[in-house]
């Protein structure tokens, strides 16, 4: 059974950073692709970061480029999100989630992702 769980949101002021982490069970971690998404309330669920399964490849949204990064750690099955600069319209709830196939570089659209963790609330406050 693959599981994914996400830890390190909470509250932080406009401009203050947070550091999400991603812990994989029941998979082969280092075959697949990662990703970060957000979804704040009522919108969609939109793609935020992805890195590939070696982590040599990276992309992120328009909105967060340069400000968020992301990163993996294969021996820990662990995949990370750094979050600087943050502002109000970063606030949300992010989810990580796994590829649905190995060995693919990019994955952005959501249905390429078969694992969702519960995702982790991270609110800015102005």
């Amino acid at each position: 059974q693959v599981q994914l769980v996400e830890s390190g949101g909470g509250l932080v002021q406009a401009g203050g950073s947070l550091r999400l982490s991603c812990v994989v069970s029941g998979r082969t971690f280092s075959r697949y692709a990662m990703g970060w998404f957000r979804q704040a309330p009522g919108k969609e669920r939109e793609f935020v970061a992805g890195i590939s399964a070696t982590g040599g490849t990276t992309y992120y949204a328009d909105s967060v480029k340069g400000r968020f990064t992301i990163s993996r750690d294969n021996a820990k099955n662990t995949v990370y999100l750094q979050m600087n600069s943050l502002d109000a319209d970063d606030t949300a709830v992010y989810y990580c989630a796994v590829a649905r196939t190995p060995y693919i570089n990019i994955v952005k659209r959501s249905y390429e992702y078969d694992y969702w963790g519960q995702g982790t609330q991270v609110t800015v406050s102005s």
